[in-house]
């Protein structure tokens, strides 16, 4: 009785405790037993009648085929007693082991309970017990992973109050300096104060910009924000893009093409939403596709269950290392946060909410021949697709 089958060790405390009390439960029973028989046999020399009744009982009863008679009614008595102690003593001793078993728990409890959260139930019991032990665990695990998961939230917070903090506080600087420029009349010419005004005009747009993506990403980040959800043509929607980016395309040296099935994909979606989408990768595809001279929208439905679109471009590759971390908030790929590209650096994670608000996800792949960003959408609303590809 020391160990169960996988090992919670009893302290030589528990046990000489364990012993003991099967040694006075044993002695108890003896002496119950004893006094039982006693009283039995004084009841039985004291009443004629009853000697009768047991003789006859006695001489009834044939055992087997050797056609045994009991002439004893102590025999069959003690073995019945016998039995009964041994069931009392085994009842008594598990009864007292799973008390040590759930003293033993409620210490482990204890342990963790005073900080250590890396630390584990670390033996298993047979019967209900091991339940809660389990429960215990999981439970364990599940407030570290709530713990962590709020810490995670906060660290996400500070940084996103620091970056916001940073990338406002930079053109707030320049309309100040500026305008405090034309407070104090400090210009020399009607020019020299158009200038003034339309860089703290430029950089006033800039703010607004990021704070308007700002907007659009805490709120696509809420998953009570309600979608508008209509059926729309896939195809048709990427063919009308192109249309609309062929002028800026071709300022740029580029050309801009969509590759769409004949027949209609229609999905569930909400277009707006799915526009910005579209809109944030195009104009990426524009920003920093150095040296591309092609963009290409492209779709197909390879199920009855989503439909596949990628943005290409054949421009500047984007590095190995950058290939993660393009959907994060604030991040550029140039590695700097100037803002001569005229990005918040809140695009693709404004996109990336987006898609899985829509139950779909995005994931980008890049080659010195080029670069595509994939987006996997279900057909039906209310559908969760699987992320299967290999980052």
């Amino acid at each position: 009785m020391n160990t169960d089958s996988k090992g919670m060790k009893l302290t030589a405390r528990e046990k000489s405790a364990l012993i003991m009390e099967g040694i006075v439960t044993v002695v108890l029973l003896l002496l119950l037993n004893l006094s039982v028989i006693v009283l039995l046999n004084e009841m039985i020399q004291t009443n004629p009648g009853l000697q009768d009744g047991i003789f006859i009982i006695k001489r009834s009863i044939i055992i087997g085929p050797s056609h045994y008679q009991l002439w004893s009614w102590e025999n069959i008595f003690i073995v019945l007693m016998v039995v009964f102690d041994a069931g009392v003593v085994y009842w008594r001793l598990i009864r007292r082991y799973h008390q040590m078993q759930l003293r033993h728990i409620i210490a482990e409890l204890h342990y963790i309970a005073n900080g250590h959260f890396d630390h584990r139930i670390p033996f298993t019991i047979k019967g209900e017990t091991q339940r809660v032990i389990t429960s215990v665990n999981a439970l364990v695990d599940s407030v570290i992973a709530s713990m962590d998961e709020e810490r995670r939230i906060e660290k996400s917070k500070d940084e996103l109050i620091t970056n916001v903090s940073h990338d406002l506080r930079t053109p707030l600087t320049s309309i100040i300096g500026y305008l405090g420029l034309v407070e104090d009349r400090q210009y020399h010419s009607e020019d020299e104060l158009l200038k003034y005004t339309n860089t703290a005009f430029n950089k006033a747009k800039q703010m607004k910009s990021l704070v308007d993506d700002l907007f659009v990403y805490t709120k696509m980040r809420q998953t009570d924000t309600p979608l508008s959800i209509a059926t729309l043509d896939i195809g048709q929607m990427l063919e009308q893009l192109a249309a609309s980016y062929e002028l800026e395309a071709g300022e740029k040296g580029m050309t801009i093409n969509s590759e769409v099935p004949d027949e209609p994909m229609q999905i569930e979606a909400d277009g707006e939403k799915l526009g910005r989408v579209f809109n944030n990768l195009i104009t990426n595809a524009l920003k920093y596709g150095e040296g591309g001279k092609q963009i290409n929208l492209r779709a197909e439905q390879p199920n009855d269950e989503e439909v596949v679109i990628s943005v290409e471009n054949d421009g500047k590759k984007i590095p190995e290392a950058a290939l993660s971390q393009v959907f994060e908030r604030f991040y550029r790929v140039e590695g700097s946060r100037s803002k001569a590209t005229g990005g918040t650096g809140l695009g693709l994670a404004i996109a990336q909410s987006i898609i899985s608000r829509h139950g779909g996800y995005i994931y980008v792949t890049s080659t010195d021949e080029l670069t595509r960003f994939i987006i996997h959408l279900p057909v039906k609303n209310g559908t969760q697709l699987k992320d299967t590809h290999q980052k």
